[in-house]
């Protein structure tokens, strides 16, 4: 039976820094999921092509987006947005960084929101809260929800594991504590970060820019799982195994469920 799946990403969330700022929901959700603090992202460890790589499955050599700017790729590879949607899953997309619109491509998406982190303030809780409504509204078979203030505010602003960084990622935390709250226990929550970071930047080979956590909660997945050896690109083919979907060929992951 297929499963409904919510993909939470929050930007330079480091393994450490989740386990280590503070809120105890970060080791409540660990010991209730399938889950790695060892997963590895792509080079380079820039947002927008982790993204492309977390959403089409290969490396950043494969889709062409080496930087936070998009251009259209050469030879183009289908993202979990328009995969999905050919299968008449109903896909929707919260997000605060505008960067990321291009994440799928025209008429695949059922809903989209985005509140810019860069014109307004306190945009995790605001586009969490929206993602909450919409999904008790709507049902949607596969949303992804991006939370942006960790890596704004926290590492770019005044750097990885300062105070104030710790303080975005537990507040990251607390959106993911309310979201797994209030919705209906039958979704599963994938919950993870597109790279890490170092001082106040990232986008080495270092691994505190390159290691990630992985979380998979709910009823598809075992309590209390540890595993190792994952990339950010198994994520999509693992949510197109819940969601009963063919991944496309060229996707280069592999489901860990």
């Amino acid at each position: 039976m297929s499963q409904k799946v919510i993909l939470v990403l929050v930007d330079g969330m480091r393994p450490d820094g989740m386990m280590q700022c503070g809120n105890d929901f970060a080791a409540e959700f660990v010991a209730d999921s399938t889950y790695t603090l060892d997963a590895r992202t792509v080079v380079p460890s820039v947002t927008l092509p982790c993204h492309m790589s977390l959403f089409h499955s290969v490396d950043p050599v494969r889709h062409g987006i080496t930087t936070n700017n998009y251009i259209p790729q050469v030879r183009p590879i289908e993202g979990m947005f328009d995969r999905f949607d050919k299968f008449d899953k109903k896909c929707a997309f919260f997000y605060t960084w505008e960067e990321l619109r291009d994440l799928g491509r025209p008429d695949h998406l059922h809903t989209a929101v985005c509140y810019n982190q860069h014109k307004q303030s306190d945009t995790d809780p605001k586009i969490t809260d929206s993602a909450i409504e919409y999904i008790n509204a709507e049902s949607p078979d596969f949303l992804f929800l991006y939370l942006g203030e960790t890596d704004e505010v926290g590492g770019h602003d005044c750097g990885w594991m300062s105070e104030q960084y710790m303080k975005s990622v537990s507040k990251a935390l607390s959106c993911v504590k309310k979201l797994r709250n209030s919705i209906d226990e039958s979704y599963n929550i994938i919950l993870l970060a597109d790279h890490g970071g170092h001082d106040r930047s990232h986008g080495s080979e270092m691994d505190e820019d390159m290691t990630i956590p992985i979380c998979c909660n709910g009823p598809a997945f075992e309590k209390g799982k540890e595993l190792h050896g994952l990339s950010i690109k198994d994520v999509a083919v693992t949510i197109a195994k819940l969601l009963e979907v063919t991944p496309a060929k060229e996707w280069e992951g592999k489901a860990f469920v």
